[in-house]
């Protein structure tokens, strides 16, 4: 149970040998719940997003594929993550791909700059969450959508025993959570088995 739970652990913050493991599964696992969480949004030509906790840059790879001549930027608080987003998107990096490493709570960029921001699988571990979705609202130009991507739909979930820093959120609680941090036409949306994405505009 002990190495279980170091694993999962390691999904919050992925660090080292088993950290570089996960976000390979990462990449791999939370292709169909960010698919289809992107497809609930009309995404233009154009646009500039922003992947908060970016993990092995899979997401920023689709969200460029939905948007001719975009910019993407990624960020998340592991250095291992950090390294893996960037390598992942090595051909693009600098160009159309900016990628740093910091946190949710201090995000590194100006006011209305982002067309939309995502956030996958990656909520449970931010810390003073209502904090950060202000700082979403900040960097989020007028009109701007934020989508989060969840699986974890319970907030008495077992996940939260097993994985050190985890809070689980019911969709419904996130979408208080925008509509208080000032978030407008907020909606959860949910499909089978256990996906949910609780959409924002500011």
């Amino acid at each position: 149970m002990g190495l279980l739970k170091s694993f999962f652990t390691n999904c919050a913050h992925p660090k080292g040998r088993m950290g570089r493991v996960i976000l390979r599964f990462m990449n791999f696992g939370h292709a169909p719940l960010t698919n289809w969480g992107l497809s609930l949004v009309d995404i233009h030509d154009g646009w500039t997003m922003l992947d908060i906790g970016c993990g092995g840059g899979a997401t920023l790879q689709r969200l460029l594929r939905r948007s001719q001549n975009a910019n993407v930027h990624g960020i998340d608080i592991s250095e291992e993550s950090v390294a893996k987003a960037r390598k992942v998107n090595a051909d693009k990096l600098d160009k159309q791909v900016f990628i740093c490493q910091g946190s949710a709570e201090k995000l590194p960029y100006e006011n209305d700059m982002f067309d939309m921001v995502t956030a996958v699988e990656t909520v449970y571990f931010w810390p003073n969450l209502p904090d950060c979705l202000q700082e979403v609202r900040r960097v989020l130009k007028q009109g701007g959508r934020f989508v989060i991507m969840i699986e974890v739909v319970d907030a008495d979930s077992i996940w939260t025993n097993v994985v050190e820093g985890m809070t689980a959120y019911s969709p419904e609680e996130l979408k208080k959570m925008l509509d208080d941090a000032g978030f407008v036409r907020t909606a959860v949306h949910r499909k089978k088995p256990s996906y949910a994405a609780i959409v924002g505009e500011k």
